[in-house]
C-alpha cells in the first residue's frame, strides 16, 4: 500500500511539473494528453426564456451562443459573485461553476427567476466536466486565453467522467503557471469587482451588449480607467506564504497573497503602487521574503499615475 501511495504521489507530481513546462511554453509533454475529470456545479436551464433570462443578468452576451464562453454574475454595485462558463447543450444552457459556489448561484438563479418561462435545476448528478491540455475529442478550447492556452474542456455524461482521475492539481498547476486566478478561492464572494477580476483580459465581459447586473460600475470603471487593485502572479523563493499573508512594500501594505504553490503565487494587490514601487527599485516582500511582480504579457497594468 505504502509503495502504491508513492507510486500515486509521484505521478500527480509528475503531471503538475508537466502543466507548468507546457504553460511556460516547453515543448508538449506526450502524458498531458491524458483526459481527467473536474470537479465542478453544473446547473441547467430550460425553456423559452432560458437565453433572454440570462442575458439579462450575466457580464457575457449569451444570445447566439454555440460554443463555450465565459462570465459571471455580479452584485448590483459590479462586484463578483460567482464566475462560470456557459454551454449550449441541446436547446439548454448548462452553467458551469465552482462546486463551491453551485449552491448559492442556484438559490440566486432562482430568486432572479420570477415570471421567466424557465427551469433551473442542478444537473451536477447527471453531467460532469473532462478537462485535457491538449485537445481531445468533443472538447473545446478553454474560451478565456487564446490558442487552448488555458486547456480543453468538455461537457459529458456524467458516466464518462466517473472513472477518470481528478485533474484539479494539473489544471491548478497550468493556471498558475499562466497567472490566472481562481476566483472562487481567491476571492471572498462580493470581495473584488469585475476588473480586479480581469474579467475583462479573460473575455468574461461584453461591452457591447445590454444591461447586466452591476452593468453601471463596470463601465463607469473601464471608462474611466480607474481599476488599480488587481491580481498579479508573484514569484518567490521557496515555500508558499500563509494565504492572506500581507504583501508590503517598507512599513506599507500594498496587496495580500492568496493561491499558489512553492515559488509562485497569486496575489491580490495595489498593482498600480506595485509597479512604481518595483520601477523605483524599492523591495516588495512577504513575510520577511523579497517577492518579484511577475504579470504576464495579456494582463492589463493600470497607469503608475494613478493617484
Amino acid at each position: 500500500m505504502e509503495a502504491t501511495s508513492r507510486h500515486r504521489r509521484q505521478k500527480r507530481k509528475c503531471q503538475v511539473n508537466a502543466a507548468l513546462a507546457g504553460a511556460r511554453g516547453a515543448a508538449q509533454v506526450s502524458a498531458m494528453a491524458e483526459v481527467f475529470r473536474l470537479d465542478r456545479a453544473l446547473i441547467r436551464l430550460s425553456g423559452p426564456d432560458s437565453v433572454s433570462f440570462l442575458n439579462n443578468l450575466l457580464t457575457q452576451n449569451v444570445e447566439h451562443l454555440d460554443a463555450p464562453s465565459y462570465a459571471a454574475l455580479l452584485s448590483p454595485q459590479g462586484k463578483l459573485i460567482a464566475d462560470m462558463f456557459l454551454w449550449p447543450m441541446a436547446g439548454d444552457l448548462v452553467i458551469e461553476a465552482d462546486a463551491t459556489r453551485g449552491a448559492d448561484l442556484l438559490r440566486r438563479l432562482s430568486m432572479y427567476k420570477l415570471r421567466a418561462n424557465v427551469v433551473v435545476a442542478d444537473a451536477s448528478d447527471a453531467l460532469s466536466v473532462t478537462f485535457s491540455d491538449a485537445r481531445f475529442e468533443g472538447a473545446a478550447a478553454d474560451p478565456r486565453l487564446p490558442h487552448g492556452a488555458l486547456g480543453w474542456r468538455k461537457m459529458a455524461p456524467r458516466s464518462e467522467a466517473q472513472d477518470l482521475a481528478d485533474g484539479a492539481e494539473v489544471y491548478d498547476a497550468k493556471r498558475l503557471a499562466i497567472g490566472v486566478p481562481d476566483l472562487a478561492r481567491d476571492a471572498a464572494p462580493e470581495e473584488v469587482f469585475a476588473g480586479e477580476a480581469l474579467l475583462e483580459e479573460l473575455k468574461g465581459v461584453d461591452f457591447q451588449k445590454g444591461c447586466f447586473v452591476g452593468q453601471e460600475n463596470v463601465s463607469r470603471m473601464k471608462r474611466r480607467a480607474t481599476t488599480r487593485r488587481k491580481f498579479c502572479p508573484i514569484s518567490f523563493e521557496g515555500a508558499l506564504p500563509a494565504f492572506g499573508a500581507a504583501i508590503k512594500a517598507g512599513d506599507a501594505e500594498i496587496g495580500t497573497v492568496r493561491t499558489g504553490a512553492e515559488g509562485r503565487a497569486i496575489a491580490l494587490m495595489r498593482l498600480d503602487r506595485a509597479l512604481e514601487l518595483s520601477a523605483n527599485g524599492a523591495r516588495l516582500s512577504v513575510e520577511g521574503r523579497e517577492i518579484r511582480l511577475d504579470p504576464p504579457p495579456w494582463l492589463i497594468l493600470p497607469s503608475r499615475e494613478a493617484p
